[in-house]
Parts: structure tokens; C-alpha cells; sequence
């Protein structure tokens, strides 16, 4: 009998670099429910497996899920830098959600963004007044989608044509919401809001669960990071 081909290997990030509550167990779900038929690991500083260029040489794609603030925890990841960057210009793949978002910029962060990122309640027109969690209205591919956000990013798109660069969705006010890019061999997948959230999150912000809380946006931008 002939055995199965091993499965694509897909590593979430889960440690003190990532500190949002669920996020990385949501972001493992993502991915266990795409179409790519991932086997899913932890990895972190706590995880069996550990950040390594020889555990990161076995996988298919990275997810940074979302945590709190940027600075301390880009003080916990900043080690990784060059491991990242070399895996992904290797032809990996990397999916940052919300602060994973943020630590894929450079202003601090991995650099493996065409741009950089902002905060997005700091852009002109912002719809949403200040960090605390709440319901923001995207267009993802053109279409209306509510989605899970606190404190997200928006990604500064560079001066310049950059192939391989594709917008997946906007806010309300225009800025960047979600995107792919380029990175040597590989791809960047990056989003500002939680498309890996499932109806428990809204309920426990107290927020209305929308009829289509957004894992479907989720499982459009891994296919995109993967194509």
C-alpha cells in the first residue's frame, strides 16, 4: 500500500510576542479549514517546536496572529528578523493578522512589506475613535464585509509600480485593509482586521455577531499568500 504524501506544514505563532487572547488558536483553525490541507503546529519560545531556520526550512507558510501593542512586542520578535526575512525571500509564505500585520512593516519591524504600516484609527476620516474593540465595515474584493477589529493596521502602498502587489480590501475610508505582496521567492499575506474571528469573539466584547463574520475573507487571503 502506498503511503499518503505528507501534508503541507503551516506554523502559527504562539507566545508572548502574540499575547491577543485566541487569536493564535483561531489563526490555527483558519488555516486547518483551507482548502490547502495544512497540518497545523505551535511554534514559539513555550511550543515543542521553536522559531528555528530549520523548523521555518520545513514549513509552507508562518502566521503571526495578533497581540497587543507593537513596540514590546516587536522587542520579544525582533530576534527573528533575518530568520523570517530569509525564509520568506526563500519562497515562504507569511500571514500577518492585525499586530502580525503591523510587525511585517519595517518602522519597527520584519521589513518584509513593499510599504510600511500605519494605525489605522490615526488616518484621515477614520471611522473609529479609538482602541477599543469594535465592528468595522470592509470592502474585501469590492464587496461589503464586516469584520473584527481593534486597533488594526492600514498598509502604506509604495510610490512606485510594485509586480506581484495585490489589494485584497479597504476600509471605510479608502486606506488598505488587507493585501499580498512579493518578498524574494516568496509571499506576504497581511491584514489589519480579524478575519480569523469566530462568533465567541464578538460575544465576549459584547459586540452583534454579523450574519458572515469574516472566516471567508480568512480563507481568501491564504489562498491568495498561496497562490
Amino acid at each position: 500500500m502506498r503511503s499518503s504524501p505528507p501534508r503541507p506544514l503551516a506554523l502559527v505563532y504562539r507566545g508572548r510576542g502574540a499575547t491577543l487572547p485566541g487569536s493564535a488558536e483561531s489563526v490555527a483553525a483558519l488555516l486547518g479549514r483551507s482548502r490547502w490541507n495544512f497540518d497545523v503546529h505551535y511554534v514559539g519560545p513555550r511550543e515543542h517546536l521553536r522559531l528555528t531556520p530549520e523548523v521555518l526550512g520545513c514549513a509552507t507558510v508562518y502566521a503571526q496572529p495578533g497581540g497587543d501593542e507593537l513596540l514590546p512586542a516587536w522587542r520579544r520578535m525582533r530576534r527573528h528578523r533575518d530568520v523570517l526575512r530569509d525564509y520568506v525571500r526563500g519562497g515562504g509564505r507569511y500571514l500577518g493578522f492585525c499586530l502580525g500585520g503591523y510587525l511585517a512593516g519595517s518602522t519597527p519591524g520584519f521589513d518584509l512589506l513593499p510599504g510600511d504600516t500605519d494605525q489605522y484609527i490615526a488616518t484621515p476620516r477614520s471611522e473609529v475613535p479609538g482602541t477599543e474593540a469594535r465592528v468595522v465595515d470592509v470592502r474585501w474584493r469590492g464587496r461589503p464585509q464586516p469584520m473584527y477589529f481593534q486597533d488594526g493596521p492600514t498598509f502604506e502602498l509604495p510610490h512606485h509600480f510594485t509586480p506581484g502587489m495585490y489589494v485584497l480590501a479597504a476600509y471605510a475610508n479608502g486606506e488598505v485593509a488587507a493585501l499580498t505582496a512579493r518578498f524574494g521567492a516568496g509571499r506576504v499575506g497581511v491584514v489589519g482586521p480579524h478575519p480569523e474571528a469566530d462568533a465567541a469573539w464578538f460575544a465576549d466584547s459584547g459586540l452583534s455577531t454579523p450574519t458572515d463574520v469574516g472566516t471567508a475573507a480568512g480563507l481568501d487571503l491564504i489562498d491568495a499568500v498561496m497562490s
